[in-house]
């Protein structure tokens, strides 16, 4: 498309790149709907990305070269898989986890030091995410370090492009997944009774899954999970550190750390960016769209609109929870997120108790993630027990 639509910018340029959500900010004022030839249209605007979550009927998530079950499906079929993942973060599955997710989160804040510098991406961040998503799966810890270095080589051919090596390494992680389901298999009845092997006996429309589509619900749920909580745990001890005051006001009444959470991740996204295709032609944004063109949602702006957010770059822990999109709204909201809520919120619980200060370090400041990357790179803090 980008042959028959003007460029409006380019959200690779080094001063995007420095500060994503400072460059949103300028590009929601100045051109709210924009077009560019990596992004195609990317939408800015709470209003207009509201329209596109509750109209899948003409904006569909189908919109991956790949099997992804249910992220880039459209009812009916999409339907039928939701209602098969739900119960696996509905009440009684969360309230089974919620003691080992208690305790794998105390562990990990107990490694911090008496009093002095963490960088809480890779020392709390990711060991966080790796340790949680696999007890929840019923992985073994074995799996920590090979999933550590496969994320950081993901993470290095997404920002070089290279999809010759993004595709060998979706090839790499999916044999991964694969060994676990034969060791399963091969186990017979002694297989472990979690969630992998449920998954794995699961059945839709009355056949069973196939390897591939448990392959794809799997994948998903792990390679999301590392990403997003672990530059949450990353944006989320930052701001605390930064903001001595709110650091004060949570301390004193974890009551307001629910809140605090989803109000720090609207202002600073972890998750920054997904994907639609038009299947009509629409008008949007000011634009007409014909069938078949490609959109991207920037939550990282979206949730800082100022027409929806009175005072959109402050905390505040009165906000209308129902304008926060973290998770997204609609029939594609994250079904993931009552599993997101639980571990980040015992993690933040477990860090203000097991701590008296975090605070920034003068000479060391956090560095960005770049797209499509949200949060940061690099989190170096002070922490004091």
């Amino acid at each position: 498309m980008s042959d028959t639509h003007q460029q409006d910018w380019d959200p690779r340029a080094e001063g995007v790149l420095e500060d994503q959500i400072a460059a949103y900010d300028e590009m929601r004022q100045r051109c709210p709907m924009a077009f560019s030839d990596y992004l195609q249209w990317s939408l800015l605007r709470h209003a207009d990305v509201m329209r596109v979550l509750e109209d899948h009927d003409t904006f569909s998530n189908a919109a991956s070269r790949h099997l992804s079950v249910p992220n880039a499906m459209d009812p009916p079929e999409h339907t039928r898989f939701r209602r098969l993942i739900e119960p696996y973060f509905g009440p009684d599955a969360m309230a089974e986890f919620a003691p080992t997710c208690q305790a794998i989160a105390e562990a990990v804040v107990d490694r911090l030091p008496a009093d002095g510098e963490v960088e809480a991406m890779t020392e709390m961040g990711q060991d966080f995410a790796l340790e949680i998503q696999c007890a929840f799966m019923g992985w073994p810890a074995s799996l920590h370090e090979p999933l550590r270095a496969w994320v950081r080589r993901q993470q290095a051919a997404t920002l070089a492009g290279d999809r010759e090596a993004l595709g060998e390494l979706a090839l790499e992680f999916d044999g991964v997944i694969r060994e676990l389901l034969e060791s399963r298999r091969e186990a017979g009845d002694a297989a472990p009774d979690d969630v992998t092997t449920r998954i794995m006996n699961e059945s839709v429309e009355g056949r069973a899954l196939t390897d591939e589509e448990i392959v794809s619900i799997l994948r998903n749920w792990t390679v999301g999970e590392l990403g997003t909580i672990s530059a949450s745990i990353g944006i989320l001890m930052r701001y605390l550190a930064a903001n001595p005051e709110l650091q004060g006001r949570l301390r004193a009444d974890r009551r307001l750390l629910a809140a605090a959470i989803d109000e720090i991740l609207r202002l600073d996204a972890p998750l920054m960016s997904n994907r639609r295709i038009t299947t009509r032609a629409v008008e949007i944004g000011g634009h007409r769209l014909e069938p078949g063109e490609r959109l991207t949602i920037l939550w990282g702006s979206v949730n800082r609109d100022e027409a929806v957010f009175d005072g959109a770059d402050e905390v505040r822990l009165d906000r209308d929870p129902r304008d926060n999109l973290l998770y997204g709204t609609g029939i594609h909201v994250c079904p993931g997120a009552p599993l997101a809520r639980m571990e980040l919120e015992d993690f933040m619980q477990a860090l203000l108790d097991a701590t008296v200060e975090i605070f920034l370090l003068s000479d060391r400041p956090a560095v960005r993630a770049l797209y499509p990357a949200g949060g940061y790179s690099e989190v170096p803090l002070h922490v004091r027990r």
